[in-house]
């Protein structure tokens, strides 16, 4: 049977196709390619990203560990809410698309005419290398959330999570490994019962891909109640470590919950007579905080109960948001100041200081998994 002019066409297509292709290289010659990242695996990203093209689309695909960026959730002067990531490998500020819908993001009331002197706190956590959104206040002085608004940063994708049980802003908010918990807080209006109330949500991943969320575990459950509602005064960061939740007001009253056991107990005295900044901890081990009157860094040892100098600098003095993973803590500095890295294995301690967007305020900070390859966005210039 005669060859058809498709097959000639197709054929032909193929040849040029061939001639055109830019040369096959093996990501290490003598090793298959699904072998190779086995071995580069154990080379530093920076340093595969200095060698070759290759090799630095490597580093940013799902066969690679994905290493540690720096996420912020920051306003510009329009008070529009953005999230976006700095890639240290590549050196670039990328900005995350917002959700699909950006009314959710545009839900959050940053500056309201009855509270002059103060912005409205967005409350965030990281959790199993996600970002949640949890808590805010809407332009009627409302919750501005009735679900958690998580952002895989692998995927780059949004998703809601469960329902809470009661949407809340000015309220407690921390994780704890795979627990993430609201408490106390207003509703849309204060009651005593959302003052005093806690909900946990044991979040795991495999529940966004279930489109029927018929499990159980995907809910809310209400916990163990606070003695009272002075946590509900003001946005409180509770700093997840060793299983429990660490909280502390501005009037410098402290508690701690227990997370496995649904405990509460007073914070220890050494630790709440110390607590004079934002606070972080590292992988869950270890505490951090800033003094930002003095300027000094400090970590907690709970075994002498008292808080640790790491290091001293003006830089740290004023300091807004912190973040600690992969062996670096990270600070805002007061005023626009950029953010103050600090590397606290290498001795001597090392420190950088890194610009932020400009034009933005920054309203959090996260140290979570990078994004995809940069050569597919198009970078931010600060």
């Amino acid at each position: 049977m005669a060859p058809s002019f498709d097959d000639h066409t197709t054929s032909s297509s193929r040849a040029a196709a061939a001639l055109t292709a830019p040369p096959y290289h093996p990501l290490l010659p003598g090793l298959p390619d699904h072998v190779a990242p086995l071995c580069l695996s154990l080379l530093p990203p920076s340093t595969l990203f200095s060698v070759c093209r290759s090799w630095r689309r490597l580093i940013y695909s799902d066969s690679f560990p994905a290493f540690l960026s720096l996420y912020t959730l920051s306003s510009d002067h329009n008070s529009t809410l953005q999230l976006s990531s700095f890639d240290p490998i590549s050196s670039q500020w990328t900005v995350v698309a917002p959700p699909l819908s950006t009314t959710h993001l545009c839900r959050f009331c940053l500056r309201h005419p009855s509270f002059i002197s103060r912005n409205l706190s967005i409350q965030s956590v990281s959790v199993s290398g996600h970002l949640i959104l949890l808590a805010g206040t809407s332009s009627d002085l409302l919750p501005a959330l009735s679900h958690p608004l998580v952002f895989n940063p692998l995927s780059k994708t949004w998703s809601f999570g469960p329902p809470l049980s009661t949407p809340r802003r000015w309220c407690a908010t921390g994780s704890s490994r795979t627990a993430v918990v609201v408490a106390s807080g207003f509703g849309s209006h204060y009651t005593q019962t959302v003052a005093r109330s806690v909900e946990k949500w044991v979040f795991r991943e495999t529940d966004f891909s279930d489109r029927k969320r018929e499990d159980s575990k995907w809910v809310w459950k209400n916990m163990r109640s606070l003695r009272d509602g002075r946590f509900s005064r003001e946005a409180i960061d509770a700093v997840g470590c060793k299983g429990k939740l660490y909280m502390v007001t501005c009037a410098k009253e402290g508690v701690v919950y227990d997370v496995n056991s649904d405990g509460w107990s007073e914070m220890a005295e050494g630790m709440l007579g110390g607590w004079r900044g934002p606070a972080a901890a590292m992988d869950e081990e270890m505490i951090y905080m800033v003094d930002e009157s003095k300027g000094v860094l400090r970590k907690y040892d709970d075994l002498m109960e008292m808080w640790v100098d790491v290091l001293e600098n003006d830089m740290l003095k004023g300091a807004e948001h912190i973040a600690a993973g992969g062996g670096r803590v990270c600070v805002v500095r007061g005023g626009g100041g950029g953010i103050l890295v600090v590397d606290v294995v290498s001795s001597p301690r090392r420190l950088w200081l890194l610009d932020t967007l400009a034009g933005h305020q920054v309203l959090a900070l996260h140290i979570l998994p990078r994004m995809c390859s940069p050569e597919f966005q198009s970078p931010v210039v600060i």
